[in-house]
């Protein structure tokens, strides 16, 4: 018997709640309907969440206060649910630790490949064990599965979790040239376009906390025209040479 994940909905509008619990109970989860914060405690405080669905637009608390306080307190999935098409917004909900996001109106199938696909991801997630996930370079210390960056003398240095994802995708794949679309969908699990900046700004925000002088980059290197590449050790940007992804 499959498991059974247990998906929260946090949607003040009654219709569109109603619409998304049917047709993932349809689909064979366990569905929550939560109105607003205040409810959406109340339901995982019974039962946790494998994954949540937020409404950016909420009464009182909105949806990215929420983002970030389940963040906080658990490592389920998190789909935000939106009305705006602003970049802005979208960095600042990967950032406080948003897996993905769709902008309505949205297709209900393409909602299912994406709760489907982070499902997977977070059971993987917590199958990890051991110091499996802690990666050394250039005098930093990263901790994947902790979400801990420390620097030569040990001092913590804070990733939002879209900069955790970001850097835990360099650190997995040294030396390789990583696409912005690649990269895109490391973070968000979303499709890049030539308009999307997101990733040059989560680029450019890892360079200043890793002290790496965009001008001569030794840790995240730019391959022009193609995405970015990490290099592992001390070498002249001049000298390191990509590898094909």
């Amino acid at each position: 018997m499959r498991l059974q994940h247990h998906i929260v909905i946090v949607e003040d509008d009654p219709v569109t709640r109603a619409k998304l619990a049917g047709y993932f109970l349809a689909e064979g989860y366990k569905v929550s309907e939560a109105g607003d914060g205040e409810e959406m405690r109340s339901i995982v405080a019974r039962q946790p969440a494998d994954l949540f669905m937020i409404d950016i637009n909420l009464p009182g608390e909105d949806g990215l206060r929420l983002t970030r306080e389940q963040r906080e307190r658990s490592d389920a999935g998190i789909i935000l649910v939106t009305g705006r098409s602003d970049a802005v917004d979208r960095i600042v909900g990967l950032e406080i630790g948003a897996d993905d996001y769709v902008t309505k109106p949205f297709e209900q199938r393409e909602l299912l490949a994406r709760v489907k696909g982070l499902l997977r991801r977070v059971g993987r997630g917590r199958q990890y064990t051991g110091n499996v996930s802690v990666r050394h370079f250039h005098g930093w210390t990263l901790d994947v599965l902790g979400r801990t960056l420390q620097d030569a003398d040990g001092t913590f240095v804070e990733l939002t979790g879209a900069e955790l994802k970001m850097l835990a995708a360099f650190t997995a794949n040294p030396g390789r040239v990583l696409t912005r679309e690649r990269l895109l969908h490391e973070i968000s699990r979303r499709e890049w376009d030539t308009h999307d900046r997101t990733v040059d700004v989560l680029v450019r925000r890892l360079r200043q906390k890793l002290k790496d002088n965009p001008r001569a980059p030794r840790i995240i290197l730019t391959a022009h025209g193609e995405g970015y590449f990490f290099v592992p050790r001390s070498e002249a940007a001049g000298d390191a040479a990509p590898k094909s992804s």
